[in-house]
């Protein structure tokens, strides 16, 4: 691999920027973000960008890489509660199984770094919090992320292409949440998690959803199960008709789904490898001017690559497009898209604090193959995608309930 090519470029970019900013050295160690009573640092977060960019990993820039580090604060803490830590064994194994997938040594590595103005502190900390948070995890869900026979020979017969897939028939709630209510409307969402009947959650739903349902009382058509985000099978699944999910923290937004019913769709279960999708992002969030500027871009797009002419002449980061595995795509988007077909859009989501829209448009699914897979692969990738939904879903809620304030 080009490694000690990428750390010598990153080594001498990092002198020539160093060598020109005196001035911004002085505030290195201000706060960049404030996590309850901890503080990430403006030097740990140029830390953290060039170690991304160092591995040529994504993310590297300075909003994301900032937000990977409020995420990793309150992993840290969570940890902490849990009692758990680890040794300074299983430290050194992680950390050299980190270096060695660069073929380096782990001291050949850290060198590698230092070289190029990242810490060992630095690799130290990010190994040692997804190390922990890997162990909290697993301790925390284990039991709930076992596989029962019937999904791993359901999941083999996808693979295989033999076998009936499931489909489910929901009501769906998604409560916009803006950081100054967030507390209310938890409290309101803990209250419609009680609904006794479907009566009820439809009511729910048309009186405060900002989902296009909610004129169908939340009603959702039936859906194929491994349509839908990774992180909701467990929880469906766990579901008898008529109760509804716990409620789901997500982006500026609280979840909530009623099981309405539940069968064998009599067709093969698709799996997808990639789900593409466009988000354009619209100043205003859900005031009536927005919306009703996005409702006349729905009608004049039709797929996704008409959206590249509405952003022409804006800001680059005011269109996001791009493919990725199911289990990788943010949660809020995630549920949006198992509710399109390609090319059609939805409007439900914000950023921003609820001050940009989410004009977000399907452009294709693509099947995946997997013929060959084992009895063992189809049990390692069952547990780690329940395991991975579940510390989504923790996660969300970790950030919901923290206190987050940028400088």
């Amino acid at each position: 691999m080009k490694f000690s090519a990428v750390v010598r470029g990153l080594a001498l970019a990092s002198a020539i920027v160093l060598g020109g900013q005196s001035a911004e050295a002085q505030n290195l160690f201000a706060p960049a973000a404030r996590i309850n009573d901890t503080v990430v640092t403006e030097f740990e977060v140029q830390q953290r960008q060039r170690f991304l960019q160092l591995l040529n990993a994504p993310g590297s820039d300075r909003d994301t890489a900032l937000q990977g580090l409020i995420d990793d604060r309150l992993r840290a803490v969570a940890v902490a509660q849990a009692g758990i830590s680890l040794t300074d064994e299983g430290l050194n194994e992680g950390l050299s199984e980190f270096a060695s997938r660069a073929n380096l040594t782990l001291p050949e590595f850290t060198k590698a770094l230092e070289q190029s103005g990242v810490s060992r502190e630095t690799l130290r900390d990010f190994v040692a919090n997804s190390l922990g948070w890997r162990e909290l995890v697993r301790a925390r869900y284990s039991r709930q992320a076992s596989v029962s026979e019937d999904e791993i020979n359901r999941a083999l017969g996808n693979t295989r292409s033999t076998g009936s897939g499931l489909r489910v028939l929901l009501s769906e709630i998604i409560i916009p949440a803006p950081p100054q209510r967030a507390a209310q409307v938890m409290a309101l969402a803990e209250r419609i998690a009680q609904s006794q009947s479907e009566g009820e959650f439809s009511r729910y739903a048309a009186q405060y959803s900002a989902t296009a349902s909610r004129g169908r009382g939340g009603r959702m058509p039936w859906t194929p199960l491994e349509q839908l985000p990774p992180t909701l099978h467990p929880l469906l699944l766990a579901l008898a008709p008529g109760e509804v999910t716990a409620p789901l923290p997500i982006p500026n937004a609280v979840a909530l789904f009623q099981l309405r019913g539940i069968e064998e769709s009599g067709k093969p279960a698709k799996t997808y490898s990639e789900i593409e999708y466009a988000a354009y992002y619209m100043a205003g969030g859900r005031s009536e001017a927005t919306l009703a500027q996005a409702a006349r871009l729905r009608d004049e797009v039709d797929t996704c690559d008409d959206l590249y002419a509405v952003a022409k002449g804006q800001p680059e980061e005011v269109l996001d497009r791009g493919a990725k595995a199911p289990a990788d795509i943010p949660q809020d988007i995630a549920f949006e898209l198992a509710k399109l077909d390609r090319g059609e859009v939805s409007t439900a989501l914000t950023r921003a604090d609820g001050n940009t829209l989410v004009f977000l448009m399907l452009c294709n699914r693509t099947a995946a193959t997997n013929a060959e897979a084992t009895r063992d692969d189809v049990i390692s990738a069952l547990r780690q995608r329940k395991l991975q939904g579940f510390a989504n879903l923790y996660m969300d809620q970790l950030r919901a309930d923290a206190r987050i304030v940028m400088q």
